[in-house]
Formats: structure tokens, C-alpha cells, sequence
């Protein structure tokens, strides 16, 4: 009898602790398949990493927004600054004095045009004519100080003829200062194009500026 008794409260026990061990065993059961759920979820986004992999995509594009600016202000060199001088300047030899007066003037205003005078910039030793093609196309604009010297002096016909190769059309490139010469005298190279008339007090300059100026601002 005393065993009999003894065993069915162990029995007993055995049951509660068996219930609670299989309700361990479904939670331990769940828990796996919940991590694996939730696992799944963003596994199956997998989108999301793809989707994460866009952002560098625009930081690569933001990265070559800077160099856009970059190119532009090496094509930035495609303005002003593009070339060495603003103006070269193409004058007689019997001329050279009124030449230096419209540098001087051009490169002291406030807007300090950089000029090319070729008895003053050219390189000692270089070719004359070298080195007058190179001024011309290293500059923006030309101005030809057309003188009575100017058109018995074939090589300022050279000049100028040099000047209309590399700019043919009238825009403003090539500027004209007539300087004691009548309006019949202008050449005949010259006539679809405006000049500038040199009698004026300032012997034209001002509007030599104004016209170097305003041919800037187009490529600025």
C-alpha cells in the first residue's frame, strides 16, 4: 500500500511536467519558424539591397555634377580667358607711336584688356611671320590702325588680310580704326564691315573698348 501511494504522486507529477515540457516544445517549435518568417520577410525584399544600391548610383551622378562645372570652367576656357590676349594690335612701322598710345590706353582702363603689340610681345628670334599668325589666333579680337602708312605698307595689307582669315565675317572681331584718312580711302577688303573714325578727341579708343568689350561679353 505504501508503495502504491508513493508512486501515484510521482505520477501525478509526471504530468504537469510533461504538459510543460511539450508547450516548451512548441514554443522552441514557434520561435524558429518566426526568426525564419521574419527572415523572410526582408529576404524576400530583395529589393531592398537592389534598391540600396541606387543611392550610390546618384552618388555617382552627384559626383559628376562637379565636374560638369569643372569641364565648363575648362571649357571655361572656351571665354575670355581661352586665349592669351584680348587684342592684337596691327599697325605700320611709321605708326608704332599712336600703336603704343591705344595699348596703353586699352590696358590701363579699368577693364585692363590684355594686348599684343608685336615690337613689344613677340618672342626674340621667332619668325615675324610666326609669330604674327600665332598672335592673331591667340587673340580674340584685332584692330587694325588703318593709317596712309598702313596702306603703303604691304605687310600691314599681310596683317590685315591675316586677320580677316581667321575671323571672315563681320562680328566683331575685327575693328577697323581709321586714323587720317578719308572715308574713300577705307579698303575695299574692309567696306562690309564698320570702322571706327579716329578724329574723334580720344582718337577713337573709347569706342575701340566699348567694341573689344561687347565682343567679350558674347563669349563670356
Amino acid at each position: 500500500m505504501a508503495s502504491s501511494t508513493s508512486s501515484a504522486p510521482r505520477s501525478r507529477s509526471r504530468k504537469p511536467l510533461g504538459k510543460m515540457a511539450d508547450w516548451f516544445r512548441q514554443a522552441l517549435s514557434k520561435k524558429p519558424k518566426k526568426i525564419l518568417e521574419s527572415s523572410d520577410g526582408p529576404s524576400s525584399d530583395v529589393s531592398q539591397p537592389s534598391s540600396q544600391d541606387h543611392p550610390p548610383r546618384l552618388g555617382l551622378s552627384s559626383t559628376s555634377s562637379p565636374r560638369s562645372p569643372a569641364a565648363a570652367a575648362s571649357s571655361g576656357s572656351s571665354g575670355r580667358w581661352s586665349k592669351d590676349y584680348d587684342v592684337c594690335v596691327c599697325h605700320s612701322e611709321e605708326d608704332l607711336a599712336a600703336a603704343q598710345e591705344l595699348v596703353s590706353y586699352l590696358e590701363g582702363s579699368t577693364a585692363s584688356l590684355r594686348c599684343f603689340l608685336q615690337l613689344r610681345d613677340a618672342t626674340p628670334g621667332g619668325a615675324i611671320v610666326s609669330e604674327l599668325c600665332q598672335a592673331l589666333s591667340n587673340s580674340h579680337c584685332r584692330v587694325l590702325l588703318i593709317t596712309p602708312g598702313f596702306l603703303q605698307d604691304p605687310w600691314c595689307k599681310y596683317q590685315m588680310l591675316q586677320a580677316l582669315s581667321e575671323a571672315p565675317g563681320a562680328e566683331g572681331r575685327t575693328i577697323p580704326l581709321m586714323s587720317g584718312l578719308a572715308r574713300a580711302a577705307y579698303p575695299a577688303e574692309l567696306r562690309f564691315m564698320y570702322f571706327v573714325d579716329g578724329r574723334g578727341p580720344d582718337g577713337g579708343f573709347r569706342q575701340v573698348k566699348e567694341a573689344v568689350m561687347r565682343y567679350l561679353q558674347t563669349i563670356s
